[in-house]
Parts: C-alpha cells; structure tokens; sequence
C-alpha cells in the first residue's frame, strides 16, 4: 500500500470512525467505509476495512456483549447469511458506481421508513413479520459489498426501540458475527489479501483508540438523541453513496 502523507491521515480518521462507531455511534461506520473508498476502489476497499471492522467488534463485544439480545441474532443472522452469498455471486457483476448507488438508496429509503414511522406513531409498534428477513437479506448483501450494513442494521434495531446499551451490545455481537463469517468470501474474491492485512495492522492502535472514545461518549447521549443522530448518519452515508 503506497498511501501519500494525507491518506495516511484519512485512513487514521477513518479507522477512529471504526472504533466510535462499534461502541457508540453506529453510523459512523458507513462514514469511514466512505471514507476509505475515496482512498482506493470501493470493492478493494471493502476488503481493506474488514480486518478493521473485526477488530472493533472483538473490542465492542467484550464491552457490552452482556447486554445483547440473542433472540435478535438468532433471527436475523441466517437471513443475513444468505445476503453475503448473494452479494458474493453478484460482486463481479456490477461495477463501484453501481454498488454505491444500489446501497445508497437502499439506506435512504429505510432512513425514510423509520422517520415515517416515527411520525405515524407506529415506531413503538413491532414491526412485521417481513422485516427481519427483508432487511436481514439487505444487511447481508451490503455488508459483503461496500461494508455499509451498519445503516440497516441501525434503521432495524430503532424499529424495535432497544435501549441503547442493548442495541450497542446486539450490533456488537452480531457484526462480530457477520464479520467473521465474510472472510472466506473476501478471500476467495481477491479483495482481502495478505498485503492489506498487514497493512491494517498498523490501524489498529486507531480503531482501539475509536473504541475508547465511542465508549466515552454513549453514557452522555440520551435515548432520543442517540437515535436522530443514529438516523441523520445513515441519511448523509445514503447521500454520500449516492453523490461521492
């Protein structure tokens, strides 16, 4: 990896952006997916970053793990299962600007059904039967391709207005999931090597020290503001997809 002096720095922020968002912010993480495709082709980096997103889950899952509700998990992972093999199938299929427009749209759309259902008064309803399995197979697909699950996976723990240390430590445990589940794929698609593994290595120290401060900050947030500001991250990683 042959980084100038300044994508050195963006890569820095960005795996900070990687750590705040396992233990606090959960929106950044799409931000600093964003972040690391300005730095190198969106699929490359979506290899590049998952050693990171490992990382941060390890890290995020020791420290509120506890908290995770495992019925969710249970529910969601074998749908988003089969998203990271659809997403696999159909990588070599579209090019970087089809996939940031396709996820884009996918997460301003479900940013839009959560802000809809708020004001309807529906938000404190369950939602039905068909969310976990559609949003489950969205997250899979996503997170395969640009990393970008994180938005979804935000939009359908609001919907079940999980407490925050709840939704931190289901996200946690979840993604670490998940995370580890994609390598063999990324392997087998050239897009996670042994170049870009070393090479996030020297990242990591980042990514802890996001993990430090995400856990700083959650305590100070309320419940309503950990959520706008939940929603508002993944509305402007929507638009960054669909415009970067």
């Amino acid at each position: 990896m042959n980084f100038s002096p300044w994508e050195l720095v963006l890569a820095v922020i960005g795996a900070l952006f990687v750590g705040v968002s396992k233990t606090g912010i959960g929106g950044l993480g799409v931000l600093a997916s964003a972040l690391f495709a300005l730095l190198m082709p969106a699929k490359k980096s979506a290899g590049f970053v998952l050693p990171l997103l490992i990382f941060g889950d390890v890290v995020a899952a020791a420290s509120y793990g506890r908290h995770a509700t495992w019925a969710h998990i249970r529910r969601m992972f074998p749908w988003t299962a089969g998203g990271i093999v659809l997403g696999w199938l159909t990588m070599g299929q579209i090019n970087d600007r089809q996939a940031k427009l396709l996820i884009g749209g996918l997460v301003l759309g479900l940013t839009a059904l959560q802000v809809a259902r708020r004001r309807m008064g529906a938000a404190n309803a369950a939602p039905g039967v068909w969310f976990a399995p559609v949003v489950g197979v969205l997250a899979g697909f996503t997170t395969l391709v640009a990393n970008a699950a994180g938005a979804i996976m935000a939009i359908y723990l609001l919907a079940l207005r999980l407490p925050k240390l709840e939704f931190v430590g289901t996200a946690a445990v979840f993604f670490l999931a998940v995370n580890l589940f994609k390598v063999p794929f990324m392997v087998n698609l050239g897009l996670l090597t042994t170049e870009s593994f070393t090479f996030t290595l020297w990242l990591a120290p980042a990514v802890f020290a996001g993990t430090l401060g995400g856990r700083w900050l959650l305590p100070r947030l309320n419940q309503r503001t950990f959520e706008n500001v939940t929603l508002a991250l993944g509305a402007l990683a929507g638009v960054k997809l669909l415009w970067g």
